[in-house]
């Protein structure tokens, strides 16, 4: 059992990731590879600001800094420079591993004797308990800003920029502007992610972001999935719709480990359950 609810609190702390995902690829149709360099920048900062014994709620506006710094970059390299967003986002995922692996100074730094968010924060005496409590607390407080901001005036700009590009400049709204802003706040949600995972499993390495963005990916189109089977027309209910994505990705995965699949095979498996989910709705249109 405490199997699963471990897995289950990563899912949670996967799901700031999850939604910043939603914002890239599901409002602007941007594929955003800077999730691997950003989600591992947000542990690496995070890890660094520790270690000089920073507070760790006083670390959450510098991670969400300098996630919205990656993001910006992309989204300046897509619309003023003209390259693909694929492109774009490799050439600063790139980038940021060198960056990273600059500031953490080596591949691999624990925090094992280091106060963190997990730690400093009780509400009950187990720690699993409390942990699952502390990352649902910040994960509804993230939620409700995420879904408040899109139903904004500003929001609505950001959804319809995705939907038509060539509508909202015709309305007078700068679509690259809400690109680079979009794609900032996708980053930031993703370096988040990465504060929480290397404080919950108390170690950052420079290469937990490699293959990560699959993840986030699979947890939307599980959401993606669940929203159009529940025919869920809100903002709001789509955002916790991919949430549970999120979840249920991750105890999916931990499902896999325990029926003993090798832990070797876990990308293989990650890779083929996203797979799975992309061409099962494909499967039915066809039929």
């Amino acid at each position: 059992m405490e199997f699963y609810l471990t897995a289950l609190i990563l899912g949670l702390c996967l799901s700031a990731m999850a939604l910043g995902i939603f914002i890239s690829m599901k409002i602007f149709n941007i594929p955003d590879i800077t999730t691997d360099g950003s989600y591992t920048l947000g542990a690496v900062i995070t890890t660094v600001l520790l270690t000089v014994h920073w507070s760790a709620i006083a670390i959450i506006p510098v991670v969400l800094l300098s996630g919205a710094i990656a993001g910006m970059l992309t989204g300046i390299i897509h619309t003023r420079l003209k390259i693909e967003a694929l492109l774009a986002g490799i050439l600063v995922m790139t980038a940021l591993y060198s960056i990273n692996l600059t500031i953490l100074g080596r591949s691999n730094v624990p925090l094992l004797n280091v106060s963190n968010v997990f730690s400093s924060l009780h509400f009950l005496t187990n720690e699993v308990y409390n942990n699952l409590i502390i990352s649902l607390i910040f994960i509804t407080v993230i939620t409700l800003i995420v879904g408040y901001v899109l139903r904004t005036d500003f929001g609505i700009a950001m959804r319809a920029t995705g939907n038509s590009a060539s509508m909202t400049r015709a309305l007078g709204i700068n679509s690259n502007k809400m690109k680079i802003i979009g794609l900032a706040i996708a980053n930031s949600l993703t370096a988040l992610s990465g504060y929480l995972v290397a404080q919950f499993q108390n170690f950052t390495d420079i290469n937990m972001g490699i293959g990560i963005v699959i993840t986030g990916l699979g947890s939307v189109l599980i959401g993606e999935a669940l929203i159009k089977w529940w025919d869920i027309t809100s903002i709001m209910g789509s955002l916790v719709i991919v949430l549970c994505g999120s979840i249920l990705f991750q105890l999916v995965l931990a499902f896999t480990l325990s029926i003993g699949v090798d832990p070797n095979l876990l990308k293989l498996v990650t890779a083929s359950f996203v797979l799975l989910i992309v061409i099962i709705p494909r499967l039915k249109r066809n039929d």
